[in-house]
């Protein structure tokens, strides 16, 4: 190896690390930040238990009702950043059924089924909420919503609930 590779592959790994360190310090503030007493943190800046039932306007949709309804594949709940965010992510089949789960103005949350315990998406002075949104909508395409998940209450196992505005899954498994 040449010097110019050795300085661009030292360069690619020192922008990983700052990448690394900047998810983990995001992880430590969203856990200090919204944890007090377990309870969470709403996306009204108050705290909630959630103790009532998943609000979605329609009923709690499977997989295959997803797919029909709504225009999505839901693939799936994953825990990242050390397990202190909760991603949740979707593929669109139908552009048109889709658009309103990617509509800025609607405020999605995730409901812990064993706690009822409510998880609201991040929003960041600097880069906003932590989801995508966007008003051209593309079939074919995968998209995501990052959710808190202070104190890491959700593991690997729990079922949870997601709720889009009249959107609501049935229970899917944090994997």
């Amino acid at each position: 190896m040449n010097t110019c590779e050795l300085s661009a592959d030292k360069r690619l790994q020192q922008a990983h690390g700052v990448r690394l360190l900047a998810v983990a310090a995001l992880a430590l503030m969203l856990g200090a930040c919204a944890h007090q007493d377990g309870m969470m943190q709403d996306d009204k800046g108050g705290y909630s238990r959630g103790s009532e039932p998943v609000q979605g306007s329609g009923p709690l949709v499977s997989a295959d009702a997803a797919e029909e309804k709504w225009g999505i594949r839901i693939l799936g709940v994953r825990t990242t950043a050390e397990g202190y965010m909760l991603d949740f992510r979707y593929r669109v089949l139908d552009a048109e059924k889709a658009a309103p789960l990617l509509d800025r103005r609607i405020k999605p949350y995730l409901v812990v089924e064993k706690s009822q315990v409510r998880m609201a998406v991040p929003v960041s002075a600097k880069i906003g909420a932590m989801r995508q949104t966007t008003r051209n909508v593309k079939p074919d395409r995968n998209y995501f919503v990052m959710f808190g998940n202070p104190g890491r209450h959700v593991q690997p196992g729990d079922r949870v609930n997601i709720v889009i505005g009249e959107f609501a899954t049935g229970q899917i498994v944090v994997m």
